[in-house]
């Protein structure tokens, strides 16, 4: 049906005098003997366009003064009575749907937590509409600064027969579901689909740095499915991932590119949604904006992962977890080195090999790998990032040394003896840089449905 959006009329594209047909939700509705005022909204922006109804010209049907009806309102666009900005005089009001009395959305303010019980509901609410707006600008943002650079955006396969990171924490595919007929899992898997085992993908790294060996620069921007165990603010198993891989490019190079890309979209949020991030700042974390604006103008710290342990231990504050040379470090070690230390966000560099990815070069010094977090305040490592071990030799040990089927990476070990060359990428959690510019704390916030441990809604 034709009606004009709501976010156009605050904007000024509509001028004041002229009638318009707006749709939308009822957000609150006020009723008196001879005056009724009603907040409606499109979606379209977090603003609610006041509709007055001047019941000696307009009878309102019942319907349009329940919380949640969705409503047709047609009349005249004027200037505001009070606060400025503008509003419509009604002359007519058609109800599209109605709204019963258990809408879920009764009060005002309600706790995140409760939300999550109605996600197909939630996001009608202020908090959810910012969130899913900036998700939005930033998706574009991210898709754009590979654009214009000549990266070239290729999707690699969600059903995968190997797992990027060998640690196995993958979605089992299968067509054969439960069965005790079969005596093996070779023989199992020897009757499935794809005739051997298969899983979601954890990540399209493997198959973009294929793509990058021939086009030089590429990025991925999909879905990763991951099977942990994990029930904590920053872990779904299906999550979005960014994953640049390019060509003749050392770690050194990554980083640049890497803090260059996280400035370039926190600031076209910061230039697009003010809205919304004034709202985020009111009601999740003040001064976000300032930090924001930290970030677009300070170079970020590179640390060794070394130098980081030391200042951790001579720190004296007392971890959950305690901070040793080799240890893979927690959410509570990160966020100390970036909130505490540095103030900013950080690239730790250099990790014990011990603890990364079979994939990631070796270091001279036979003890560490060419690979970098990046980790910011509030939220930890948002960033995983490598240098890709370029040598046939050395990735085969690395890969022998845990164990790995050799056979089920040939495509990948076959990159290194057919003109091999330095490459480097990284993977970035979309939901997490989301909560890092948006100042939600639990990654289900800033996701239309998460799924996690239990729930699959």
């Amino acid at each position: 049906m034709k009606h004009t959006d709501i976010r156009d009329l605050f904007s000024g594209k509509v001028q004041t005098g002229e009638t318009v047909t707006v749709c939308g939700w009822v957000r609150t509705a006020r009723d008196s003997k001879n005056m009724a005022f009603i907040e409606l909204n499109d979606g379209s922006t977090l603003k609610h366009m006041q509709i007055v109804i001047d019941k000696a010209s307009v009878t309102p049907p019942a319907a349009a003064m329940h919380l949640g009806a969705a409503l047709k309102v047609e009349g005249v666009l004027v200037p505001a009575q009070n606060g400025g900005g503008v509003e419509i005089n009604a002359a007519g009001i058609e109800v599209l749907g109605d709204c019963p009395p258990e809408y879920p959305l009764q009060k005002k303010f309600q706790k995140l937590e409760t939300l999550r019980e109605t996600p197909h509901l939630r996001v009608r609410t202020n908090t959810f509409n910012a969130v899913f707006r900036v998700r939005s600008v930033m998706a574009a943002a991210i898709h754009r600064y590979f654009q214009e650079r000549g990266y070239v955006y290729v999707n690699t396969p969600l059903i995968t027969g190997s797992d990027c990171e060998g640690a196995g924490e993958m979605f089992q595919v299968t067509t054969i579901g439960y069965s005790d007929k079969y005596k093996n899992r070779e023989d199992y898997y020897r009757d499935d689909f794809f005739g051997r085992r298969a899983g979601l993908s954890v990540s399209g790294q493997l198959e973009g740095e294929v793509a990058a060996l021939a086009f030089g620069k590429i990025y991925t921007f999909g879905p990763s499915f991951r099977a942990e165990n994990s029930n904590t603010p920053r872990h779904v198993a299906e999550f979005w991932h960014i994953e640049p891989e390019v060509a003749f490019a050392e770690l050194p190079d990554i980083i640049a590119i890497a803090e260059e890309m996280i400035k370039y979209i926190i600031r076209e949020v910061v230039e697009t949604c003010p809205t919304e991030l004034e709202f985020f700042e009111t009601r999740f974390e003040a001064g976000l904006r300032e930090k924001l604006r930290h970030v677009i103008e300070n170079d970020f710290a590179i640390v060794e992962y070394t130098d980081a342990v030391e200042q951790l231990k001579a720190s004296g504050k007392q971890f959950e977890y305690p901070v040793e040379w080799g240890c893979d470090l927690q959410t509570e070690h990160e966020r100390y080195i970036t909130e505490e230390i540095y103030k900013k966000p950080v690239f730790l560099i250099n990790y014990p090999k011990g603890i990364k990815a079979f994939y990631m070069k070796q270091n001279p010094d036979g003890k560490t790998v060419a690979a970098t977090d990046l980790l910011v305040p509030g939220v930890g490592e948002i960033i995983g990032c490598s240098e890709r071990e370029a040598d046939y030799d050395k990735l085969v040990s690395a890969m022998t040394e845990r164990d790995m089927d050799l056979s089920a990476y040939r495509d990948y070990l076959d990159l290194r003896r057919y003109g091999s060359v330095p490459h480097s990428g990284f993977g970035l959690g979309f939901e997490r840089i989301l909560m890092y510019v948006t100042g939600m704390q639990n990654i289900r916030d800033v996701i239309l449905y998460p799924r996690t441990v239990g729930s699959i809604r």
